[in-house]
């Protein structure tokens, strides 16, 4: 008899002490109701303040299949979510945030394409419920911008809510970029992949991780993370000021040797100055923020460290990152 699948539920969770409970009984649903598969749980707490902490250590003291993963303090979501990767090893991998916002339910449809051999099996979101319309409209015109400008065939209307097999795990182990935008490295590194339709629920409890500080800080991320398009844009705007500027210099020059007329000067001067001014200003801070994750990238930092492991199965990390490392 063949060994069991092995499907592993990778969980980042930051002050989600409401959202437990309900999340691990739907879990635990799950499980009952998938036998071809040896089914765990790896919650990763980034650094809760709210007693998360404690609730998972309760939970895990009741059910064997829980592994628990306690960063030093918040590193964010997308390291949180490293730091579970980096503490697995199975055949399937999902991830999925804990306040049920993405359905649990919708994994044996996911689990199902995988099967079939799809290395990828993206949740792909009809409706978002419990959500401003602005939230919608900034994320709908979100997607599409990132997929424009980053040339990666980055799904439409989908978050880190996935299932990756093994090979995929092992290709996000070894990028160990800081600044990580996994909705796009996944698809950066290829791999057959498919999607499943799902409706998104309003937050179980608590309020959202993404105010809008973070909402711009992630998709900048993005962009400055996987796309050369901003640098582009500053180039062909200098070129198109520096055209602009001949031919306003060459009009004046003519005027002034060909013609009694005078250029009434005080007002352009000083809007082409202050216009001048801002866009370079803007250039250099646009060219900063590629210079700053340079050095993010140059000082080779791990990018979290862990207080603590309970229960956790024996790490795959990659061989080039300690940050396993209690």
């Amino acid at each position: 008899m063949l060994p069991a699948r092995t499907l592993e539920f990778v969980i980042p969770v930051f002050n989600e002490a409401d959202c437990l409970d309900a999340l691990l009984e739907r879990l635990l649903t799950f499980r009952a109701a998938t036998p071809g598969a040896e089914v765990g749980f790896t919650f990763v707490n980034d650094g809760s303040t709210d007693g998360t902490w404690a609730r998972l250590v309760e939970l895990a003291g009741r059910e064997p299949s829980l592994s628990l993963v306690d960063l030093s303090r918040n590193f964010g979501h997308q390291i949180a979510v490293t730091a579970g990767l980096d503490h697995v090893d199975a055949d399937h991998v999902v991830i999925i945030d804990a306040d049920l916002q993405d359905p649990p339910e919708v994994v044996a449809e996911m689990y199902r394409r995988a099967l079939e051999g799809f290395d990828v099996v993206y949740a792909r979101r009809n409706v978002r419920r419990g959500e401003s319309a602005f939230k919608r409209l900034t994320a709908f015109g979100f997607y599409r911008l990132i997929r424009r400008l980053c040339g990666v065939p980055i799904p439409q209307d989908t978050g880190d809510f996935r299932l990756i097999s093994r090979k995929v795990l092992r290709a996000l182990s070894s990028m160990r970029e800081r600044h990580r935008f996994l909705r796009g490295m996944v698809p950066w590194a290829g791999f057959r992949s498919a999607e499943v339709r799902y409706d998104r629920d309003a937050r179980h409890a608590g309020e959202t991780k993404y105010p809008l500080g973070k909402m711009v800080r992630f998709a900048l991320d993005a962009i400055f993370s996987f796309s050369i398009a901003p640098l582009r844009a500053a180039s062909l705007m200098g070129v198109a000021l520096v055209t602009l500027g001949a031919a306003g210099g060459a009009y004046v020059l003519y005027l002034k040797l060909f013609t009694t007329r005078v250029v009434p000067g005080m007002t352009v001067i000083l809007l082409s100055v202050i216009l001048l001014g801002g866009m370079q200003i803007m250039m250099l801070g646009l060219i900063g923020e590629y210079i700053g994750r340079i050095f993010e990238e140059s000082k080779r930092r791990p990018l979290y460290f862990i207080n603590e492991l309970r229960g956790a199965r024996p790490a795959r990390r990659a061989s080039s990152s300690p940050e396993g490392v209690p």
